[in-house]
């Protein structure tokens, strides 16, 4: 497939999600499938659900987001009223533990502390990142090492890829080292992808997963 016909096909798709305003978004599309997303748009929330839809496009094989926040005059927030909003949403949310904490600088959330699970990371970057007046989120939350030994770990992320029906685990493998896991193999697509993905970060004692799967369609 031409890199034009991907490159219109991602415009497509953005335009087509309603969470996303794209008409200041520019598309770049380079001949192995990689997508450049520049412009800007008016929320945090909006950068990342256009670098999801370009993600969703068949053919796309990496997503580089360089869309910048610029927020509407009346949205701008002072930085500790920001950081009031944030840690009440954190608070209201059961999901993310008490152990969680937040600053924030020019707009740009950095969350600290330590969670025992991965989703609990990513549910705390999720609810900071759409507190109106947000432009970023920088995610320096600790994973606290539960300890199980690396071959428990593989076996566990094995078995939940052989039960995933979005994913084909024959072509993925998984490698292990004091809780760090790491992906090597092909998959089909970004939901392939993202599917291995949530199954290392599922597996008890992950502490990071570094995503070396490459996207062949």
């Amino acid at each position: 497939m031409a890199s034009s016909t991907v490159e219109a096909e991602v415009r497509d798709e953005l335009l087509w999600d309603p969470k996303i305003d794209s008409e200041s978004v520019a598309v770049a599309v380079a001949d192995d499938g990689s997508v450049a997303l520049r412009g800007t748009v008016g929320s945090f929330r909006q950068k990342r659900e256009a670098a999801k839809a370009a993600q969703r496009v068949r053919r796309v094989t990496s997503v580089d987001n360089q869309l910048e926040v610029r927020l509407l005059t009346d949205h701008r927030r002072d930085d500790a009223e920001l950081r009031g909003d944030v840690l009440q949403a954190l608070m209201l949310d059961s999901l993310i533990p008490s152990t969680v904490d937040a600053s924030v600088k020019d707009g740009v959330v950095t969350l600290t502390g330590t969670a025992d699970w991965q989703y609990q990371r990513g549910e705390a970057e999720f609810v900071a990142a759409n507190i109106l007046g947000v432009v970023g989120v920088e995610d320096g939350i600790y994973l606290n090492s539960l300890g199980p030994q690396a071959e428990d770990v593989e076996a566990r992320i094995a078995q939940a890829m052989q039960r995933d029906a979005k994913l084909d685990g024959d072509n993925v493998t998984a490698g292990v080292d004091k809780g760090v896991v790491t992906l090597k193999g092909t998959v089909r697509s970004w939901a392939e992808r993202d599917a291995a993905v949530a199954a290392a970060w599922a597996a008890p004692g992950t502490v990071d997963v570094v995503d070396d799967l490459s996207v062949f369609y």
